[in-house]
């Protein structure tokens, strides 16, 4: 439901107006004139206004200069008097969206521009997200037993407002099962706003979240939009909440009670029209009895909590993703038609896959890499040691396989570790996935399987460690 904000000071023709847009399903406030309309748009967030240009006092021309310079996200439609050609141009070139000549006879004309000017606006404002991340797989799975309750469970919610928690490992496809749940939507045709509370660090999670107001902190040299703005109408899904700090839950606490927020420097009340899907790796009960993560925000996101299985528990998905995922490798790489070899495919259906789907490609990507033809040989994958509390089924072969050094030179057979501390293999871990990725940080984390602000936390004692020693 978009606001929308009438500014006229007479009477009829602001009603006709105000009721007509009503009609259509919109929440329409009154003004009748330019000072009472500023005071509206101080207090409240709206998506368009409908202003005259001709009124007692401060003129509607003032008004729109007032909209552009303070909220330029907001298109505004000007209504002239017959003849008034000149001053409709001039609005225009001030940024109004469109104008319509008085009196406004047709109920018809005026939703169809009031509909272009809301489509502009939502438009514009998917365009103002940063530049998105490479599109994720967006299959779920390929028919594995242990994912129909998760698919038929994303079915059921997705007929209704509830939000959703999505449980599971890391790597585990909960971004994939958050765009599911918005396609089966009936939000399917509005944007899908997705935010990792791991990735960013708290002073920018805090902006990109709510977005700020020109001036409101340091470099804060325009006015922007945060997610949950953008998410206007469709989806927002944070992923890896469990990483909020203290008072970044008690705000988002308050958007799910009440719908409603502010930005950073700003007083304007803004809707927070989205359905709200989160998801975590983390033991969010674990971490409410430690006294890290409230309680009321929990039972708020864990109105319909869903687990996703790892990939240990749905074998059926593996060699099929597998193919897929290679196809996307073989595309990025400049070699379609890779392909796995028999005894390369047992393998990879019997791995623990620890990591799950993130693992598969990474490991499908290096041996992609390591072999000479389009043809992927078992010797080719290197998989990691499997943890004791994951180890591989029957049947799953040994070896590690074309290139599994270990961090300090040597090499080591599928099983057996090092006998090196585990906070040092740990660091050997980071430092050699480092250099994998050429020094990306971001990347590294990914392909580790923690957030972005650990691996900065953990390079950070690795610092001081050395420092002291």
């Amino acid at each position: 439901m978009s606001r929308i904000l009438v500014v006229d000071d007479e009477e009829g023709i602001r009603e006709f107006v105000a009721e007509t847009l009503e009609l259509s399903g919109h929440d329409v406030t009154r003004a009748d004139d330019a000072e009472a309309a500023a005071a509206q748009l101080a207090r409240h967030g709206f998506d368009l206004v409908i202003t005259d240009l001709s009124m007692p006092g401060r003129g509607g021309m003032s008004l729109l200069h007032q909209i552009k310079a303070e909220q330029p996200d907001v298109e505004v439609i000007v209504l002239t008097a017959h003849g008034s050609v000149d001053t409709a141009v001039e609005a225009m070139r001030a940024g109004a969206f469109e104008f319509l000549q008085k009196p406004v006879g047709s109920p018809a004309q005026l939703r169809l521009v009031a509909s272009r000017a809301l489509e502009r606006r939502a438009l514009l404002a998917v365009k103002a997200q940063a530049a998105p991340a490479a599109e994720p797989d967006e299959t779920l799975t390929w028919g594995a037993p242990a994912m129909a309750p998760v698919v038929e469970a994303l079915r059921k919610v997705a007929a209704t407002q509830a939000t959703v928690l999505l449980l599971g490992e890391s790597g585990t496809g909960k971004e994939v099962a958050a765009r599911a749940l918005h396609r089966l939507s009936e939000r399917a045709g509005g944007p899908f706003v997705a935010v990792n509370a791991a990735a960013l660090t708290e002073t920018l999670l805090e902006s990109e979240l709510f977005g700020h107001e020109k001036g409101a902190f340091t470099g804060a040299t325009a006015q922007r939009r945060g997610r949950i703005e953008l998410a206007q109408g469709g989806t927002f899904f944070l992923d890896e909440v469990g990483e909020l700090r203290a008072d970044l839950q008690a705000k988002l606490l308050r958007v799910l009670q009440e719908r409603r927020f502010e930005r950073l420097g700003g007083a304007r009340t803004l809707e927070a029209d989205a359905r709200w899907v989160a998801a975590t790796n983390r033991d969010l009960r674990a971490m409410i009895a430690a006294g890290t993560f409230r309680e009321d925000l929990y039972h708020r996101l864990a109105v319909f909590p869903i687990r996703l299985p790892p990939l240990r528990e749905r074998r059926e998905d593996i060699p099929p993703l597998a193919a897929h995922l290679l196809r996307r490798i073989g595309d990025e790489l400049g070699r379609p038609g890779l392909s796995l070899a028999a005894a390369a495919r047992a393998r990879i259906e019997v791995a623990p896959w620890p990591g799950n789907v993130r693992e598969l490609r990474n490991v499908l990507e290096r041996a992609a890499i390591l072999s000479e033809s389009r043809t992927i040989e078992e010797r080719h994958l290197w998989l990691e040691p499997a943890p004791a509390a994951a180890a591989p089924v029957a049947g799953g072969g040994g070896g590690t396989g074309a290139g599994a050094a270990t961090a300090g030179g040597g090499t080591t057979t599928a099983g057996r570790l090092p006998s090196v501390p585990l906070a040092e293999l740990e660091r050997q871990a980071i430092e050699q996935m480092l250099a994998d990725t050429g020094g990306n940080k971001k990347e590294a984390a990914a392909r580790l399987g923690i957030g972005v602000r650990t691996l900065y936390e953990k390079l950070k004692r690795y610092e001081e460690e050395d420092a002291a020693s």
